[in-house]
């Protein structure tokens, strides 16, 4: 009996430890609404997980100088691209002809070397000769005139007619009225007869230049000022900005309004470059941008040329203002050119652009 009882207290002894040992292990097993199973938290791969975005860095060739309209408004413009794309899209401006000259960078903008460039029209025309249109001499009433035309129907065609070239067209900026100046006083037609004129690359330049009695003479615009100071040239032709901005107005002392071309300036961006680069969303928000710039570039022309003409005069240069009459010689002389294969081919759009009021 005494043998019995002491197996039954040994039992008993076991299963209060039993107990009590099931009962602290059940204490440490962590509150996860589990109490029977511990569970191992593995990293969830499904998790979207954001990754770093490369920003995408483009160059935009300039060959006027830092406070020149057309580079502010290269800036303006890189400005909003950067903003746009939050950071993603960065524009760097490369002003004062760090990327070659206007027919150098031209090329190098077809083929991609170049993501964007703010050029002239005249050597531009060369890749999309509709574009000349816009450069008849004597075509446009005033500079409203011209402005009504390019941001209308007109305007927006021939900035869509460059892309089978290998260009998007995304907007146009002011170039002014371009006038001739020259080392010898003109006061009229007969006074610029026989003189060596500099005009850009381009036919209708020549033409026209030839078709008022001088003689067109290529020389790239860093240049111009040393080929009237040895007398290559007699005179050139471009707006109060540029004449003033390569101070040209130091050997070229007569500045002449004649007003014979309103040329604009046009912004332009690599086809095979940003299609490789951007996705259409991009490339459409970049036009956008590119668009809002051009009423910043105006006001700033608008000032700059004010600006430039006060500087000259005050330096010396003697603004020759023709009379009616003269002007009228003038014009007469080049109506040849409307009738004149190519420009001839232009007769539809050029109607046009006089039917705009």
């Amino acid at each position: 009996m005494k043998k019995l009882l002491s197996i039954i207290m040994t039992l008993v002894i076991i299963l209060s430890i039993t107990a009590c040992s099931s009962s602290d292990d059940t204490n440490d097993l962590p509150d996860n609404g589990d109490l029977g199973t511990e569970e191992i938290l593995e990293p969830d791969d499904s998790e979207d997980v954001d990754e770093p975005t490369e920003q995408i860095t483009l160059r935009l060739a300039e060959l006027h100088a830092e406070d020149y309209p057309t580079t502010l408004a290269n800036y303006e413009f890189a400005r909003l691209v950067e903003e746009r794309s939050n950071g993603r899209i960065k524009i760097d401006v490369y002003a004062g002809g760090q990327l070659g000259d206007e027919k150098a960078v031209i090329e190098q903008l077809q083929f991609g070397g170049i993501d964007f460039a703010r050029v002239s029209l005249a050597p531009f025309a060369e890749f999309s000769r509709d574009l000349n249109a816009l450069m008849m001499p004597y075509l446009y009433r005033d500079a409203d005139h011209m402005w009504n035309v390019l941001n209308g129907e007109i305007g927006q065609e021939l900035l869509e007619s460059v892309y089978d070239a290998g260009f998007i067209g995304l907007c146009w900026y002011d170039g002014g009225a371009r006038n001739f100046y020259t080392s010898t006083e003109v006061n009229s037609l007969e006074d610029l007869s026989g003189l060596k004129i500099r005009v850009q690359e381009n036919q209708l330049m020549f033409s026209l230049i030839e078709h008022l009695g001088a003689s067109p003479v290529s020389v790239p615009m860093g240049d111009i000022y040393t080929a009237v100071q040895t007398g290559v040239i007699e005179g050139a032709e471009n707006n109060w900005p540029t004449y003033e901005s390569f101070s040209q107005y130091e050997v070229a002392p007569y500045f002449v309004l004649d007003g014979h071309t309103r040329v604009p300036e046009i912004l332009a961006a690599s086809k095979s470059s940003l299609e490789s680069k951007l996705s259409d969303e991009d490339i459409q928000m970049i036009i956008e941008c590119a668009k809002e710039t051009q009423e910043f570039q105006i006001q700033k022309w608008n000032e700059r040329e004010e600006a430039s003409r006060e500087i000259v005069e005050n330096a010396g240069t003697i603004t020759v203002e023709l009379s009616q009459e003269e002007l009228q010689k003038f014009s007469d002389a080049v109506q040849p050119i409307y009738e004149m294969s190519p420009y001839n081919e232009y007769e539809e759009i050029v109607s046009k652009i006089r039917d705009v009021q």
